[in-house]
């Protein structure tokens, strides 16, 4: 169990200097803000501003159609 303690210390020091490390924080970050904008626009569930929207203007065009 040891072993696995102190392996796990030593990965953590190197990826705290290692720059690579910040970088793909980074990624993760961004990643994070545009899931968070889709999910405001969308919605996260049937009630956002843009999933109204489309609901609404294919509901048009279907009763546009002829039967």
């Amino acid at each position: 169990m040891l072993k696995y303690i102190v392996e796990t210390t030593k990965a953590v020091k190197r990826l705290s200097t290692d720059q690579d490390g910040v970088v793909s924080f980074e990624y993760v970050m961004v990643a994070f803000a545009i899931v968070s904008a889709v999910a405001l626009a969308f919605g996260t569930g049937t009630g956002g501003a843009i999933s109204t929207a489309l609901s609404s203007s294919i509901k048009a065009i279907l009763d546009k159609l002829p039967a």
